[in-house]
């Protein structure tokens, strides 16, 4: 099954009706004159049927920028990390957050997801409308609309989300159903983001929770990306088993132990995995920029430098260049709407000469500097001319899919194999 193909019918060949296939309401993806990237003045066409003609990247159906994604390094991704999950007794539920891609979402539930992580009741919303079957909403929550419609979903999907303060179990309690909200208290960190300061604070929020009618004591969780030295992950990661050690005993039954972004997960493995054979805990890894890994951030900070084994980059955006004013400049069409730049700005890495005709070469000598709104600045010499397409490599891939609503799927011979939507 491809990406962008859609859920099973409703009724085999003889007229029995089968189990839907998740998800239930997969959306079909429609390329028209309004789908940035593409090059389809015409009639609409399905997605699926756009990914059957097997258009080259540069044959004529694209127009400069667009994002594609790359299938091999995609599937290879989500193949890693399930991998490392069950090879360490670990839950998966990756954070949908990255791509917000219903098509990737199945992918990884497909490969053995336990669930997905979502950050905002809105992400919860969209998933839950394509049947996802568990969601941990890894935040906070005190959006009354959001609680309310959530109350009336318990018991049809698994839900879980966090609360680090008495006020947060006390607006979850006020707006449960017949069915309590399942929550897991946050540890933080001083400086850090959300979560209790201390363990004291922590187990008084336990305490609340377990009190509430409409709450349930489901475990405890927190982030130790907002640490940047392994020993201050380490000793983070000690605090956060210690205080699901001290509320266990409690607990009729085993606990949800929750950590872990794309920068640390293994230290995540060696220090909470021991809790499922200790505690009988259902340890959940929430990594989520894995997916699609980068050329920036995670390239250097991935835990595969320290592990045996690689993630791939997988995301790439081709623009055109506009413009060689002066000697070192040169002015490329792609900008702030395009590209992510919160972290690093994009990496060029290959070229194909004159409009893309050209075989692609590797790109070296020039830096991108700056990028406004519609135009990128490079810098540096490497016979670039207007008209030529240059392959960008991204930084964060939280902030890349979020610009692009439908994104071409590639395989290594820049053939587009497949479509993806985002939902954000």
């Amino acid at each position: 099954m491809g990406f962008a193909d859609g859920p099973a019918e409703d009724r085999t060949e003889d007229g029995t009706e089968r189990t839907p296939a998740w998800p239930r309401g997969l959306p079909e993806i429609v390329v028209d004159a309004r789908t940035r990237g593409f090059l389809w003045p015409g009639e609409p066409i399905g997605g699926r049927e756009f990914a059957e003609a097997r258009h080259s990247l540069f044959d004529g159906a694209f127009t400069w920028p667009v994002m594609t994604a790359r299938r091999s390094a995609l599937d290879h991704n989500i193949a890693t990390l399930a991998r490392f999950a069950d090879r360490h007794g670990l839950a998966f539920a990756p954070h949908a957050k990255t791509t917000m891609s219903p098509q990737l979402v199945r992918a990884q539930l497909d490969a053995g997801a336990w669930g997905v992580t979502a950050a905002t009741p809105g992400q919860v919303l969209v998933h839950r409308s394509f049947g996802v079957p568990r969601v941990l909403l890894a935040n906070e929550i005190f959006d009354r609309g959001a609680l309310r419609w959530l109350a009336g979903e318990i018991g049809r999907f698994d839900f879980l989300c966090y609360a680090d303060s008495v006020e947060g179990v006390r607006v979850l309690d006020e707006m449960a159903g017949d069915v309590p909200f399942r929550v897991l208290v946050e540890l933080g960190h001083p400086g850090g983001r959300t979560g209790c300061r201390g363990q004291d604070e922590l187990l008084a929020v336990a305490r609340a929770a377990r009190e509430a009618r409409g709450t349930e004591l489901a475990g405890v969780a927190g982030y130790e990306g907002t640490h940047h030295e392994a020993d201050d992950v380490r000793a983070y990661l000690r605090d956060l088993a210690r205080a699901a050690r001290t509320l266990a005993p409690e607990e009729a039954g085993p606990m949800v132990v929750s950590a872990g972004g794309s920068s640390w997960f293994d230290l995540v493995a060696e220090e909470l995995a021991p809790l499922t054979g200790e505690l009988g805990s259902t340890v959940v890894l929430r990594s989520g920029a894995y997916i699609a890994h980068d050329d920036g951030y995670y390239r250097e900070h991935t835990p595969y430098n320290r592990l045996e084994g690689e993630l791939r980059p997988a995301l790439e955006v081709w623009a055109q260049v506009l413009s060689v004013p002066e000697p070192g400049l040169v002015l490329v069409g792609m900008g702030k709407r395009d590209v992510p730049y919160d972290i690093h700005l994009p990496f060029p890495r290959a070229v194909r000469r004159g409009g893309g005709r050209g075989p692609a070469e590797p790109l070296t000598g020039v830096t991108v500097v700056k990028v406004q709104d519609q135009h990128a600045y490079l810098s540096g010499d490497a016979g670039l001319r207007p008209g030529d397409l240059v392959s960008f490599g991204l930084s964060h891939p939280c902030t890349a899919f979020d610009k692009w609503r439908v994104i071409p799927v590639v395989d290594d011979d820049d053939i587009v194999i497949d479509l993806i939507n985002t939902c954000f």
